[in-house]
């Protein structure tokens, strides 16, 4: 039986706001996995307490003496390590399709959600961290965060539209993973997450396909996603 798996999981100003979209990958990975989990709260400020893991970005998990970071490897790392719980794949031959989904989302969608949800998050970080996010955002954006933001009409449209592949599929199966929820679930809804703590449901329609199952997927694990807390914007 493993201890308490402690997962170093990226806040706002209120610790009690959770946005990273791979933190919340591995905070379902976890559920999933059925392992007790204890969530640190850690800000971009804070990169000399990731030390210990040889790198400065979260997620972060310590399970016993194992240190792992990333949220794809740390998928692979519990699904290596705890193979007598619930398969984040269904089998080994669906992770090469999930890294296909891993890498769509993390290449093409955080860049529609991205527009939507970059001035939110400024305002709702800590205060030592604005300068830093501000300085680092603008310079990979080549502009100001007002200006990335701007016309937010065809950004949500951009956004939506991005979306059809999932509609495509989710009008076919109750689940992206196939039969029985799944990481690629979780990669997209942990995604989903990221625009749903700071716009709330304004952002899906509820008869939208995707809606019904984000739903589904944040009903997991005893309402886990549900409960994340939703920003003061």
């Amino acid at each position: 039986m493993s201890k308490e798996v402690q997962l170093y999981d990226l806040a706002g100003a209120d610790p009690d706001v959770r946005f990273s979209p791979y933190c919340w990958r591995t905070r379902f990975a976890l559920a999933h996995k059925g392992l007790a989990v204890r969530t640190i709260p850690w800000r971009f400020h804070e990169s000399p307490a990731l030390g210990f893991s040889g790198q400065n970005k979260v997620p972060v998990i310590v399970d016993g003496e194992r240190t792992v970071h990333d949220s794809w490897t740390i998928a692979l790392y519990l699904e290596q390590t705890y193979p007598d719980r619930p398969s984040l794949f269904g089998s080994s031959a669906a992770i090469p399709v999930t890294r296909i989904v891993n890498a769509w989302v993390d290449g093409s969608l955080h860049g529609r959600i991205l527009p939507l949800v970059i001035l939110p998050v400024y305002q709702n970080i800590a205060a030592e961290d604005q300068a830093y996010f501000r300085s680092s955002r603008e310079a990979r954006f080549k502009t100001t965060l007002e200006n990335h933001c701007a016309d937010s009409a065809s950004h949500r449209e951009r956004f939506h539209h991005s979306l059809e592949p999932l509609r495509m599929v989710l009008k076919q199966q109750t689940w992206l993973a196939g039969e029985k929820p799944g990481y690629a679930d979780y990669i997209v809804a942990g995604s989903l997450q990221w625009p749903r703590v700071f716009l709330g449901a304004k952002l899906l329609d509820s008869k939208d396909p995707i809606a019904q199952w984000l739903d589904a997927v944040l009903s997991l694990h005893d309402g886990l996603g549900h409960s994340a807390k939703q920003a003061a914007c």
